[in-house]
């Protein structure tokens, strides 16, 4: 058995813009994990507050999608003038997002508590809602369900995707890395080594700080 806190966010509606789209506003079916780990972060009161080792497993599920209008505001050279536009934006709505760590757990219990940014998924206004409880992991394989997982993972099946895992400080570097996820849900049997007490398969990410990228080539 394995010791894991288990954070469930709630919000009512929340937008994840795909930043591979330049000038367009097409939108993930979920958080990419450097999403969830800035969350996370925010928690904290910062990145230099977050263990540097931290990893989680994700799961996320929306109740529904939709699309409406938003003012997009393009960048332009210094001193020059830029037009303001309005584009389709997507939108998840009613969205349950799930996260399991493995370490650290007085920690993220604490901050997560009484955190010390107010707590955001996606875009700056969405405000979102995290309730914690420790949970016991067995070692038994697990149903994928919908899970975020590495595009490697043996037996996961979903949408394969490109995701930020982190970005640095500065965010003049970006970790790409690739996932799958199915957004109406997987029956895949994954064994890795943590499922929870109802079968989800529980596959750490990788770690998500800014750190990380110190390491990546």
């Amino acid at each position: 058995m394995t010791h894991a806190l288990e954070i469930v966010v709630t919000a009512p509606i929340v937008s994840f813009r795909n930043p591979l789209y330049s000038g367009l506003q097409v939108g993930l079916p979920c958080p990419p994990p450097s999403t969830a780990g800035g969350l996370l972060a925010a928690a904290a009161g910062g990145w230099e507050q977050v263990p540097e080792r931290t990893r989680f497993a994700m799961t996320f599920l929306a109740a529904g999608t939709g699309t409406d209008l938003e003012t997009y505001h393009p960048l332009g050279s210094p001193g020059t003038s830029t037009n303001t536009t309005i584009k389709d934006r997507d939108f998840l709505a009613l969205i349950t997002l799930t996260l399991w760590l493995v370490d650290d757990l007085d920690l993220w219990e604490r901050v997560l508590r009484r955190p010390v940014w107010p707590l955001r998924l996606g875009r700056s206004q969405d405000l979102a809602n995290a309730r914690t409880r420790r949970v016991e992991l067995s070692s038994h394989p697990g149903t994928q369900g919908h899970a975020v997982v590495p595009d490697d993972l043996p037996g996961a099946t979903g949408t394969r995707m490109r995701l930020t895992t982190a970005v640095s400080f500065d965010r003049s570097r970006t970790w790409w890395s690739g996932y799958r996820y199915a957004a109406r849900g997987a029956t895949a049997r994954l064994d890795t080594g943590m499922s929870t007490a109802t079968g989800q398969a529980v596959a750490l990410l990788p770690p998500v700080h800014p750190f990380c990228l110190a390491t990546v080539s």
